[in-house]
């Protein structure tokens, strides 16, 4: 029985550790997400930091990454189309995940 219980802790443990980690990529992401428009936006220096921070917020409206898409695209309008906005989501999302790595 303490077999048993012993590894339903570890499973729990795991996937808590998992989501953590998950939620902490993406919030990586979009705040990396929010620089690399701000740049294309002209922002620099605070302006970008509470861009980024914009982008990270807007990601909790619903879940998924479509929310964060969507504030990119109506921000950005004619300097990045669907395609490159969508490879930097993922370019960005391998990017945090590895930063977060090297970290632990």
């Amino acid at each position: 029985m303490n077999t048993f219980k012993d590894r339903e802790n570890a499973f729990e443990t795991k996937f808590a550790h998992d989501a953590e980690m998950q939620f902490r990529a993406e919030a990586r992401r979009n705040k990396l997400l929010g620089l690399w428009a701000a740049e294309l936006l002209g922002k620099t220096g605070d302006d970008a930091t509470t861009y980024a921070a914009e982008v990270i917020k807007a990601d909790m409206q619903e879940p998924g990454d479509e929310d964060v898409y969507r504030k990119l695209a109506a921000d950005l309008g004619s300097l990045a189309e669907e395609r490159l906005i969508r490879e930097q989501m993922t370019m960005l999302m391998a990017r945090a995940k590895a930063e977060l790595l090297d970290e632990n």
